[in-house]
């Protein structure tokens, strides 16, 4: 585990986060792998930053290395019970980010959130008890569904990154979230946009991914990033041993796209800036 302070970054001055939802309702497209690696590549860019463990499965927290028996409270804690978003959170192993954990109680949060007064918003205002914090990202990696959970994540973002997996059905599932990212913003929230759509997985070797990367630029444009993250093994194994694949082998094909995929976010979010 990191010595850093959450929370901390030297002398910054405190600035405004900008927050980002990893979404994808369908599973095993990369989605927590996108999100543990692409905030590790921002913080070891300088960029201090968030991650929230919005999935029941807590596999973001699993591949920061916080052992299950370590997570007394975290995300469910926040959404339910109301606990405040700062003492909740905890170092990782990368200087510059923190987690707030998936405790063992998320995989109860979506039936319990039905009950509760402006259910779509609890993580949008407990986030903003942040506000005027040192992160200069707060990334969200929503579970892969479009329930309540989710919802409380396109709610709370303003923007969405989604991972796109290179297989033959990945455009249709695509197109329910794009739907469902287009209701949010015209009914919760007006300020979500859908910042970028990264092909993963992509198999150089394989007709298919070129021909769905293809599809997915033909479709959606300069939405989808030039940066693709490749098959690799390197990123299979690091969430085993509780590394992003940052840190277990910096030098793998798939450490560097993910470094590149950062530089090309920052990229984008600096045009937003402007």
């Amino acid at each position: 585990m990191s010595d850093h302070q959450p929370g901390t970054s030297g002398n910054r001055l405190p600035i405004a986060a900008r927050i980002i939802a990893i979404a994808n309702q369908k599973g095993g497209v990369g989605k927590t792998t996108t999100a543990v690696n692409l905030a590790t590549a921002l913080a070891q860019a300088g960029h201090p930053v968030l991650l929230i463990d919005l999935d029941p499965q807590g596999n973001a927290s699993t591949g920061l290395g916080i052992d299950r028996r370590d997570r007394p409270a975290g995300t469910y804690a926040m959404l339910v019970e109301d606990a405040p978003p700062a003492s909740l959170i905890m170092p990782t192993l990368v200087k510059l980010l923190d987690i707030i954990p998936a405790d063992p109680d998320l995989a109860g949060a979506e039936v319990e959130l039905v009950s509760l007064d402006r259910r779509e918003f609890r993580l949008r205002t407990a986030l903003g008890a942040l506000s005027g914090s040192r992160y200069a990202q707060i990334v969200i990696d929503c579970p892969p569904s479009l329930g309540l959970l989710t919802l409380n994540g396109l709610v709370a973002a303003g923007a969405v990154l989604v991972p796109l997996q290179c297989e033959f059905f990945a455009l249709e599932g695509i197109s329910q979230l794009v739907r469902t990212i287009e209701r949010v913003k015209k009914n919760l929230n007006p300020g979500l946009s859908l910042q970028g759509i990264v092909l993963t997985m992509f198999d150089r070797r394989n007709n298919l991914s070129d021909l769905v990367a293809a599809d997915a630029r033909s479709f959606f444009g300069d939405r989808v990033y030039q940066t693709v993250i490749p098959r690799n093994v390197r990123i299979s194994e690091a969430p085993s041993h509780g590394k992003p694949v940052l840190l277990y082998d910096s030098r793998s094909p798939g450490a560097l796209a993910y470094i590149q995929l950062a530089h090309e976010f920052l990229q984008r979010e600096g045009a937003v800036a402007a």
